[in-house]
């Protein structure tokens, strides 16, 4: 897989765009209409699944944490402090609520890959969320030293699908909000363990990173694969939204010492981790 300059893909796009053929436009990138609103809206399911499962129309936590591996979730549940969330209406998952130093705090685990967190996120925001953390595991494409560690996801590479359902296709990238990333800067250097800033590479094919690939990967700076951000990121600047996805890198691509997660399996930093980022966050919106 070849990764294209802005330029370069924005020229390429461009003649594609030039010509409606099917066979030159992919459908992904076909009758989009950014601007316009959606036909179907996060609102409107959540009020029929709360008529039909007879549930409250009551607000989750204002910070909410997308678990994709799961990890924490299950760390909260064995410790005995994870509890449903109620006023939770999503068909698709739970959400459990736990307290960390006198806040509540909602999250989902398992919420895997770009459609799933990008929809799961949607609800969240549309049932009170403030401010979403995502923190997923990932594979390591630069090496910053030995697994595990965190990354600050800058931006990411759009190699999924769900971006262009909110970002037209003339980046590569989805970028994370700078105002957001000033933020929490300071709050982060106060965290014992090692974070990492940077960019990372959002695929919707984990089992088709070819050795090419990540060689093209490396060469343009990006520090690891994932599998949620560039969409997340999309969402986010779509719909003005407070979203910071950190990446959780624990394995070497199957070369060696695969999946070291750490204490708990990652479980006890990453709460550190999301307490320090919505103690920042918070304080800075009062």
């Amino acid at each position: 897989m070849a990764f294209l300059s802005n330029r370069s893909l924005s020229n390429r796009l461009a003649v594609r765009m030039n010509d409606r053929s099917p066979w030159i436009l992919p459908p992904i990138l076909r009758d989009k209409h950014y601007s316009a609103e959606s036909a179907f809206t996060p609102k409107s399911l959540l009020r029929e699944a709360r008529r039909q499962k007879a549930m409250p129309d009551a607000p989750v936590p204002a910070v909410c944490i997308l678990d994709p591996d799961g990890d924490i979730v299950r760390y909260l549940h064995a410790s005995g402090r994870a509890r449903p969330v109620a006023g939770w209406a999503c068909y698709h998952s739970t959400m459990d609520r736990y307290d960390d130093g006198g806040r509540e705090y909602g999250i989902v685990g398992c919420a895997v890959g770009a459609p799933y967190a990008v929809l799961v996120a949607e609800q969240m925001f549309a049932s009170g969320c403030r401010l979403l953390l995502s923190i997923t595991s990932s594979g390591q494409i630069t090496a910053l030293g030995p697994p595990p560690y965190f990354i600050l996801i800058e931006r990411a590479l759009r190699d999924e699908g769900t971006s262009y359902h909110y970002l037209p296709p003339g980046s590569e990238y989805a970028e994370a909000d700078p105002a957001l990333l000033a933020v929490v800067e300071t709050a982060l250097a106060r965290i014992g363990g090692p974070i990492e800033r940077g960019a990372t590479w959002t695929t919707d094919a984990p089992y088709r990173e070819t050795r090419e690939a990540i060689a093209a990967a490396r060469a343009e700076r990006i520090l690891a694969v994932e599998m949620e951000a560039a969409a997340l990121y999309a969402f986010a600047q779509a719909r003005d939204k407070p979203v910071l996805c950190f990446a959780h890198v624990t394995n070497q691509m199957g070369q060696h010492g695969d999946f070291e997660k750490g204490e708990a399996n990652g479980a006890t930093a990453s709460l550190a981790l999301v307490r320090a980022v919505a103690d920042a966050y918070l304080a800075a919106q009062i």
